[in-house]
């Protein structure tokens, strides 16, 4: 322990039963849902960055559970049954998050999403329509909800895109603000009296005795059980898992006059997505450009990405419209070779919950719940 901290300090700031590593959607929500299974818990989260780091505050806001030709992809990697798993998770999920925050906390709004197709996708377009029944069974089952899914062609010019052949809707899909969200949760934890320490790194974990050591340049930590919840950066304190960091460029433009389009939408199996947010037009994605170049857990923009933004707003999105771009910013998100998020105990008092598969506002309330129940079971 260092010789800059006091005895008080040393009693009171760095001893508790658990922590948890990473402020974003998961910690918190597994913070929270600790907090409220046995309120006498002492926990503390640990976040890296001042702000979260990842992509919980850099995200582009979507409420949402897969686009059409998305969900036909995740249905070849886990079949049908484990596609009504996920879906099922994605949307009760939200549900959760909107229960424990209020729609209007978050800026809630059921805009409806929507998904696009140029003439030259026309197998690909054609494929998503012939879908539409099945998932719209499976969505009934979830939700309740009939008809999810349908054709949409009458809006495309009411949106004024150019060059789109294909519009599918989604009624479900929502957007809402990331930046209250986060804010929302980070007043919740600290309000159950869960201590939240900003720009505190870990730099390794080990065991003595019966207690977890936490290694951080501010001090050592110590706890009983540790939760790491950092994502993409979780190859740094536990290398063997099987999580690809994917890095996420965004844009916004200046507020816009009279902007038509309304609502969240998808193009290209999901690698762009857009959406309207206060009078501005926020595009996101093509990491699918170069793959490679994005399994990054480095924060940044790249001209190959930016260009291809730019292009897809002025040639299909906003084709008569002139915009300003305001601002640029990344996320960093978690994949890997199987769909679903890990959760579970890497060993002995050491557990992990990482991977939500860009999917964090859908799955992180949920993963959060389903990692501090494998703890709570643990003690």
């Amino acid at each position: 322990m260092s010789a800059l901290i006091s005895y008080w300090e040393k009693q009171h700031f760095f001893n508790y039963d658990i922590i948890i590593i990473g402020s974003g959607i998961v910690g918190l929500n597994a913070a929270i849902s600790l907090k409220k299974e046995i309120p006498h818990l002492s926990i503390a989260v640990l976040e890296r960055g001042f702000l979260p780091s990842g992509a919980s505050t850099k995200n582009a806001g979507f409420a949402c559970f897969g686009s059409i030709s998305e969900l036909i992809e995740q249905e070849k990697i886990i079949g049908t049954d484990g596609l009504y798993n996920l879906i099922d998770k994605r949307w009760n999920g939200l549900l959760k998050l909107r229960k424990l925050l209020g729609d209007s906390s978050i800026s809630y709004e059921n805009y409806g999403g929507y998904e696009l197709f140029k003439p030259l996708e026309n197998e690909l377009s054609s494929l998503c329509v012939s879908k539409i029944g099945h998932y719209n069974h499976i969505l009934k089952e979830i939700s309740g909800k009939q008809e999810v899914f349908k054709t949409a062609a009458s809006k495309i010019s009411e949106f004024g895109f150019k060059d789109v052949s294909i519009l599918l809707e989604n009624s479900l899909e929502a957007q809402i603000d990331t930046g209250k969200m986060m804010q929302c949760l980070l007043n919740k934890a600290a309000s159950q009296g869960i201590s939240i320490f900003n720009s505190c790194t870990v730099t390794a974990l080990k065991e003595e005795g019966d207690e977890q050591v936490i290694l951080t340049p501010d001090g050592n930590f110590r706890c009983k059980k540790v939760l790491i919840c950092t994502n993409a950066f979780v190859k740094e304190l536990l290398p063997s898992l099987d999580v690809i960091p994917g890095r996420g460029q965004v844009i916004i433009t200046k507020p816009i006059k009279n902007l038509k389009i309304k609502g969240t939408f998808h193009y290209d199996k999901g690698y762009y997505y857009f959406r309207n947010i206060y009078g501005r037009l926020l595009l996101g994605g093509g990491r699918n450009l170069d793959f490679k170049a994005e399994e990054t857990t480095e924060f940044g923009t790249t001209e190959l990405v930016q260009n291809a933004l730019i292009k897809l707003l002025s040639d299909v999105i906003l084709p008569e419209t002139p915009f300003e771009i305001e601002q640029t910013w990344s996320g960093i998100m978690a994949f890997g070779s199987t769909i679903n998020p890990i959760i579970k105990e890497v060993k002995p008092n050491v557990f992990c919950a990482v991977r939500c598969n860009g999917m964090g506002i859908a799955m992180g309330t949920q993963t959060g719940e389903d990692a501090a129940r494998l703890v709570i079971d643990s003690l």
